[in-house]
């Protein structure tokens, strides 16, 4: 293989006949490193330089071929001409990598010229490694040679810092909390390369209680720590933005319509400026809030109340919705506009009851968020550790309010410890009463839930039915097959039955109410999609 070195004229360092060190002729005095052929790209004004840098490498190496290339530029600090000539050189080229070896001398031209060098080895627009040269030492004889590999696959151990720096920030984003659900750290992991490298809208979805507001800090966090944005978070709860007061919150208000002085507003939009801004129950948001909304986003401009002058304001934009706002917008109640900007990436977090795995762990972060807020150590008895939480792993256990429900229960349990334990009497206690409260609004969300799947049909269930056909929808969401959701629905039964086919038999149940598994899990999807 033949090494071919391309390079720019040094038009200072390879200047003067009494120089100790020229980086391009250089570059034919190393015997560990035979150069068989150098190319060297010049400007006209300096034709007679490059010519005599010519005769000195052949001089020196006879053996080395040195073609000149003519390679004009008005401005060799122009970014924008320097690698648009240079990307048209490497087009031209016509590289035979079989047969030679490319190499691109980094140190002589502009550091503009070197920046355009390596975005286009880096790209391998240029199939090159690069070389960079420099004088000997005062002791020295021979020039220094230094060949860069751009393989970074090669690089093990930066590598390793890459894949650490990217748990470090699922870290972050996970508060820290040592999930094992595999749905949710496939979901984190997704959320941190977007955070990192897109400025696009962030939409999170996913029931009440599922951890939207503080995912939506800590993307802000890892923004942040990641030089994203400068501004701070701003925190905007939609569903409080109702009435005449909505519009002067969000865009601001530059003078009473009542004429009274002092009642000036910078708006929360204006307050966000370089920032993030947090877009709490987006699906409460009013149709014209909506409107003005969506022209601020798109041009990052807009008008306070009271005022005929624009105003900037450019901001990163998360929200977050716990209803479904593909079919907010099919009943006219959500701009189509608005979500198609807002949905550019969306997360649909998964409620509670489907990380049974992840229910210890968040246990743990509870208690350590507990301590350190009240500032006492409390633990469980084992007994009470253990009943507690067999009941909050329990399929049947459906955490209506999810995280909220949750990190109530364990703050309730930690302040009434006595003596800074949480005993076995206090965990059944603590149990019936989240029976209790959650049984109250249950027969609401089992009609809701019904009608989520039959639709009008609903009003036509009896309630006793209402109630078990609403266990079967849940079982079958949170379960992976037909025969998965028969198994835990006829868990006690199947026992004293001869045929135990526990597919046929929920399948049979289904289809009294002309129901099927697909359309269940279909209805799901839409629904949190």
């Amino acid at each position: 293989m033949k090494n071919v070195v391309i390079g720019f004229l040094g038009t200072q360092l390879d200047m003067g006949k009494k120089r100790r060190w020229k980086p391009t002729p250089s570059l034919a005095m190393h015997d560990h490193f035979e150069v068989h052929r150098i190319e060297i790209l010049h400007d006209l004004k300096f034709n007679r330089l490059a010519h005599q840098v010519k005769r000195e490498i052949e001089e020196a190496s006879p053996n080395t071929e040195v073609l000149l290339q003519q390679l004009n530029l008005d401005d060799p600090w122009d970014f924008q001409e320097v690698y648009g000539k240079l990307f048209d050189f490497a087009r031209s080229y016509g590289f035979d990598e079989d047969r030679e070896q490319y190499h691109v001398h980094l140190t002589t031209g502009t550091h503009v010229a070197q920046i355009c060098w390596f975005l286009l080895t880096e790209s391998r627009h240029i199939p090159a490694r690069l070389i960079q040269t420099g004088p000997p030492g005062p002791d020295e004889d021979v020039p220094k040679f230094d060949i860069i590999d751009l393989d970074l696959s090669r690089y093990n151990a930066l590598q390793q810092r890459f894949d650490q720096l990217s748990r470090e920030h699922s870290d972050q984003l996970k508060g820290g909390i040592e999930t094992k659900n595999a749905t949710y750290n496939t979901l984190i992991d997704r959320i941190e390369l977007v955070a990192s490298n897109s400025d696009e809208p962030i939409l999170l979805l996913g029931e009440t209680g599922t951890g939207k507001t503080e995912l939506a800090e800590r993307v802000y966090n890892l923004k942040l720590n990641r030089r994203r944005v400068k501004g701070r978070l701003v925190h905007v709860n939609c569903a409080t933005l109702n009435g005449p007061d909505a519009l002067a919150s969000l865009f601001g208000q530059r003078r009473s319509y009542s004429g009274q002085t002092g009642s000036e507003r910078s708006g929360l939009l204006r307050e966000a400026d370089g920032g993030v801004l947090f877009l709490d129950e987006v699906d409460e948001l009013g149709l014209k809030e909506q409107s003005i909304l969506l022209h601020a986003i798109e041009t990052g401009r807009f008008y306070p109340l009271g005022s005929d002058h624009e105003i900037s304001s450019r901001f990163q934009i998360i929200a977050g919705a716990n209803r479904d706002l593909r079919g907010l917008t099919a009943q006219g109640l959500f701009r189509p506009d608005l979500l198609a900007r807002l949905n550019m990436w969306s997360f649909q977090l998964p409620p509670l009851r489907t990380r049974s795995e992840d229910i210890e762990p968040n246990l743990m972060f509870e208690l350590v968020r507990s301590e350190r807020n009240l500032g006492m150590q409390v633990g469980f008895n084992s007994d009470a550790r253990e009943k507690f939480l067999k009941f909050a792993t329990d399929p049947a256990t459906t955490w209506p309010g999810n995280f909220r429900d949750f990190s109530g229960s364990v703050r309730r349990l930690y302040i009434l410890a006595p003596r800074g334990r949480i005993t076995r009497a206090m965990v059944d206690d603590e149990i019936e009463g989240l029976q209790r409260d959650w049984k109250v609004s249950s027969s609401d969300e089992d009609f809701r839930l019904v009608e989520d799947v039959l639709g009008d049909g609903a009003t036509g269930v009896d309630p006793f039915d209402i109630v078990q056909l609403a266990m079967v929808i849940r079982t079958c969401r949170n379960s992976s097959s037909l025969s998965a959701a028969g198994r835990s629905l006829f868990s006690i039964s199947r026992g004293k039955r001869k045929s135990q086919n526990d597919a046929d038999r929920l399948r049979k149940y289904l289809q009294k109410f002309d129901l099927s598994w697909d359309a269940l899990t279909t209805a799901n999807f839409d629904r949190i999609g």
